[in-house]
């Protein structure tokens, strides 16, 4: 974090990156000072409500946060910078997304908790769109436009007021993450019926009922505690007395509502890969989840994504993994993938961060932040929702192989080959040719017995 007299008595100067949160009215001239050298602009957390019309002046900027403000309307201005890519006005009081506002060269884009009710029809020029975040606003539909954008790979359109989904939406090629819940077209008090999916029953527990302990995590949704039961229910007597206990943010998130998360962590059912909910913590002003404590031996898969990956996981020079392993990961992944569409869920956010694995490569993951009650949407939406997240599962194989291989020119080729290749067929740009959960897993299955075969045969 910097200050507006860093700012001002030339301490700054040559800096990249700026971040300045002093309840500023007004966009500070000396910024325009940094010009030769500025690539992040982060004025989150201020009262600004306009930009200048210079703002162009600033030739190296890249990224732009102007999160927690006051504007009303994205600026045209924004159009003429030459660089910049990433723009994020998340929580303002955005009304208006004007025509020719956004650079061409968008690539992420996060309107995420304003009052958007429409979106312009030029939004099919920005073809180097990867990530739109625009949870939390009034839309009731997507410019035809939008179709153009084929670059697309993340979508977070929950809490809307959507009454359907066009289906070019759901045919882009790159499209990988999609959550639409939290609009009127879902309603899970009634779909869940109709599709056959029983809802687990859940006890209901209060703060009262928990002794809160250190932070373990932390996400879009809300904050994940380790905590232990101070009066446990009679149906969890025969569960560890020490839990993890998530709490939700607030009203909206990037990812949607929190009670759509909590419903479908519920219609998820139990799986052996997935974190296990056992409890539902009601409050008067705070709701939140009850889980299985994950032993401490686990650690993460992978990182989020950086500025410059956008839509793509980082990983840790240590994540290193011998190709059995990673064939262990994704068949359990698979697995837990097939079970979740069976129950009509698409988990939204299938990324190796939000994994958990121990030195066995036995996986747990969670984060239904993201996810989509199915049960609404037209049957041939929720086949295409599948080919959709079995895309992102060809990403995370594709990570794996290229960040966490281990000597990779010393592996079982032929396996390393038939990897590669269904990676390519859960990539491809028809959805329809894409392989579903069951066969994917079926073919991992395959492809770890038959590694396991050869290595008994020359051991």
């Amino acid at each position: 974090m910097h200050t507006i007299e860093q700012l001002k008595s030339g301490q700054l100067k040559g800096i990249k990156r700026v971040q300045i949160a002093e309840g500023l009215t007004q966009f500070p001239q000396e910024i325009f000072s940094l010009a030769d050298s500025l690539e992040v602009l982060d004025l989150s957390g201020n009262k600004l409500s306009e930009l200048p019309d210079n703002l162009s002046d600033l030739h190296q900027l890249k990224i732009l946060f102007l999160t927690e403000n006051c504007f009303e309307s994205v600026p045209l201005v924004l159009a003429q910078c030459p660089k910049l890519e990433m723009i994020s006005f998340k929580s303002n009081n955005l009304t208006q997304l004007p025509e020719k506002a956004l650079p061409d060269n968008t690539r992420w884009l996060i309107l995420t908790d304003n009052k958007l009710a429409s979106l312009p029809e030029d939004m099919g020029r920005l073809h180097r769109l990867q990530k739109l975040a625009l949870a939390g606003n009034k839309l009731t539909c997507l410019p035809e436009g939008m179709a153009k954008c084929t670059n697309l790979e993340l979508a977070r359109l929950s809490a809307n007021d959507f009454d359907s989904l066009p289906d070019w939406l759901f045919q882009l090629p790159r499209l990988s993450w999609l959550a639409v819940d939290g609009s009127p077209l879902i309603s899970q008090q009634d779909s869940t019926a109709e599709a056959g999916v029983e809802l687990i029953s859940m006890p209901r527990v209060g703060l009262d009922d928990i002794e809160l302990q250190e932070v373990i995590g932390q996400g879009a949704s809300g904050v994940i505690y380790r905590a232990k039961w101070v009066n446990q229910p009679l149906e969890l007597m025969t569960t560890p007395v020490y839990i993890a206990v998530k709490i939700f943010k607030g009203e909206v998130t990037s990812d949607g509502y929190p009670k759509d998360e909590l419903a479908n962590c519920l219609q998820a059912g139990q799986h052996s890969n997935l974190i296990k909910v056992v409890a539902e913590l009601k409050q008067a002003d705070k709701t939140g989840l009850v889980m299985e404590l994950i032993p401490s031996h686990y650690q993460n898969l992978g990182l989020p994504p950086s500025l410059e990956t956008c839509t793509r996981d980082t990983f840790a020079n240590e994540s290193v993994f011998e190709l059995k392993a990673i064939l262990l990961i994704l068949k359990q992944m698979a697995s837990g993938l097939a079970h979740l569409h069976q129950n009509q869920i698409s988990h939204g956010d299938i990324y190796a961060h939000n994994t958990m694995f121990n030195t066995h490569a036995e996986i747990l993951f969670g984060d239904f932040g993201a996810a989509t009650n199915l049960s609404q949407l037209p049957m041939q939406q929720r086949e295409a929702m599948e080919a959709i997240e079995v895309r992102a599962l060809g990403c995370l194989i594709e990570d794996l192989v290229e960040h966490c291989l281990q000597n990779p020119m010393q592996v079982n080729q032929v396996m390393l080959t038939e990897l590669l290749q269904l990676k390519e067929a859960c990539l491809q740009p028809s959805l329809g040719l894409r392989p579903r959960f069951k066969e994917v897993h079926v073919l991992l299955q395959q492809m770890s017995e038959q590694l396991d075969s050869e290595a008994c045969l020359s051991a």
